[in-house]
């Protein structure tokens, strides 16, 4: 047989076996077609930035391009909008295939990405104090 097993079930000696529960065996390169960057403009996408479906993207038939795991980071982006860690954890793939995933995602109007804001830029805590403080003297 092909599968690995003798004909009563027992692996052949020498085999590799996986049952149904390991699931698809597909190397990483082989999704990404080898790349390790993701898209031409080499962009970078922090764990944290957020990923949402465009509002106008391209039509049913430039998605039915799309291999089964640019489908499924769709799938999960179109039910709520998630960050790049939890599209990984969700759709059970590398953080760093889904960095490739989603550049040509992007590069091909599908989705749009949200930076989140660099910890330089937010407000000093003791200046949140003070406001808070002010509110409360109101």
């Amino acid at each position: 047989m092909n599968d690995g097993s003798t004909g009563d079930g027992r692996p052949v000696p020498g085999s590799r076996w996986y049952d149904a529960d390991a699931g698809p065996l597909v190397r990483p390169y082989a999704m990404t077609g080898g790349r390790t960057k993701p898209g031409p403009s080499n962009v970078r996408f922090d764990l944290i930035a957020l990923v949402v479906v465009d509002d106008h993207p391209p039509g049913t038939a430039e998605e039915s391009l799309l291999g089964p795991e640019h489908r499924s980071l769709l799938t999960l982006c179109r039910a709520e909008t998630q960050s790049v860690a939890e599209l990984a954890a969700d759709a059970d793939l590398p953080v760093g295939v889904v960095r490739v995933l989603l550049g040509d995602l992007l590069e091909a109007g599908f989705v749009k990405v949200s930076r989140p804001v660099p910890p330089a830029q937010l407000p000093d805590e003791r200046i949140l104090r003070e406001v808070i403080d002010g509110l409360r003297a109101l």
